[in-house]
């Protein structure tokens, strides 16, 4: 048998189960958004892609809540508007002070050291958050400072990090503000200029409800500024903004294939964004969040971070109940898929999304349902009654 025959016999059709996507992403994707991404391809320099092109741009400042010119998406996932940022405002000999309380803080001070970074780490233990007074202190003790990188929703714990009194200081300082908003663009409020963030990234594939694949980055002109004056060339060509930004501005100069099609995709989900309007988005992501929340704590289970997202809930795991038979009979019996823990938190907590598309009161129920379902049928110290009442109270008072 010839071998396109074998392969053709061993590799069917293209049918992937439908997923109900409660982890900590991708989260679902509307059909809208897929309809978008199935439209006919078209050249990265043709004229109609380039009118896209300005109008996702224009639809990234209204959801990052900003007039920052260079405001673009990466062509990459979340991790590459992370280098974007990082690499560009960074040159060899700079210094750098890192936030770490995750995984992410750790990403980034990963990325920062890669592009010859003086780094001064701070940490906390997961979960918690940063005092503004301590960042203080830290600045104060390194004068030198360039900027200040820290992750406003961490993803791995589900801990919410505010900005503006951490922008506020680090200003005071004469440093930038970069900051993580992969889990919070477009599901919890996010002001770029009222807040003071000189630079910015997130991904498609959290709250926007977009499949993975570009990664929106915006950069204050203080930042666009620093870039304009570096001494030295971007560690990434691929990422370098003084190219990049030729591309995606007036000028049209070729730097790379765009994604084209995903292009269309985060379009059309910003579309959604813009149309639901961010004010009752995030209040919509507020009150799925809070009937979760007391539906689990009613159930017995706590949540690991005080300071919690709302997009994103981490809970430790009950006394001998095993994270991935949980986990698997959810994804089995159910279609849901939630995350485990990362790191020190791995087998000791789930992590719930609820982002976008998917933040629902329907979902909410469903996760519950389920969730007290496979903890009651395997006897866990629960009390698996009394989830949706606490749930249902909540959406009831609104």
């Amino acid at each position: 048998m010839a071998t396109s025959d074998v392969i053709n016999e061993r590799v069917g059709e293209l049918d992937p189960s439908r997923r109900v996507l409660l982890g900590p992403g991708p989260s679902d994707v509307s059909d809208r958004v897929l309809r978008a991404m199935a439209m006919p391809t078209i050249g990265h320099l043709d004229p109609e892609y380039l009118v896209i092109m300005n109008e996702t741009c224009d639809l990234l400042r209204a959801v990052f809540q900003t007039e920052n010119e260079l405001t673009l998406a990466v062509s990459g996932t979340g991790s590459a508007g992370m280098e974007a940022c990082v690499c560009n405002l960074i040159e060899p000999g700079d210094e750098m002070i890192v936030c770490i309380n995750g995984v992410f803080g750790g990403r980034m001070q990963d990325v920062a050291e890669r592009c010859g970074a003086v780094v001064h780490t701070m940490e906390v233990p997961w979960g918690e958050i940063f005092e503004p007074s301590a960042i203080a202190d830290m600045l104060a003790k390194h004068p030198k400072t360039k900027a200040v990188g820290f992750v406003n929703a961490e993803t791995s714990t589900g801990a919410y990090q505010p900005i503006p009194e951490i922008s506020k200081v680090v200003h005071d300082a004469g440093a930038l503000v970069l900051v993580d908003a992969v889990t919070s663009l477009a599901g919890m409020d996010l002001r770029i200029d009222e807040w003071g963030v000189d630079a910015c990234y997130s991904g498609t594939q959290k709250c926007l409800s977009c499949p993975p694949g570009l990664a929106p980055v915006t950069f204050s002109p203080a930042a666009a500024k620093v870039i304009d004056e570096r001494r030295s060339k971007v560690q990434s060509w691929y990422l370098d903004m003084t190219m990049v930004r030729r591309y995606w501005g007036d000028e049209r100069f070729y730097h790379h294939t765009a994604p084209i099609n995903m292009t269309y995709a985060l379009r059309e989900a910003l579309r959604i964004v813009v149309e639901e309007g961010l004010a009752d988005r995030v209040a919509r992501h507020a009150l799925n969040h809070r009937a979760l929340r007391a539906g689990l704590e009613a159930m017995g289970l706590r949540y690991i971070p005080e300071s919690s997202l709302t997009t994103l809930n981490a809970i430790s795991i009950p006394d001998a109940v095993e994270d991935a038979v949980v986990r698997g009979r959810l994804l089995k019996e159910f279609g849901i898929e939630i995350g485990g823990g990362l790191g020190p938190f791995k087998g000791k907590a789930w992590r719930i999304g609820l982002m976008g598309t998917a933040s629902t009161e329907r979902n909410v129920i469903l996760v519950l349902s389920a969730l007290s379902s496979v903890l009651g049928s395997i006897g866990a110290k629960v009390d698996t009654d009394a989830a949706l009442p606490a749930a249902m109270g909540v959406f009831g008072a609104g």
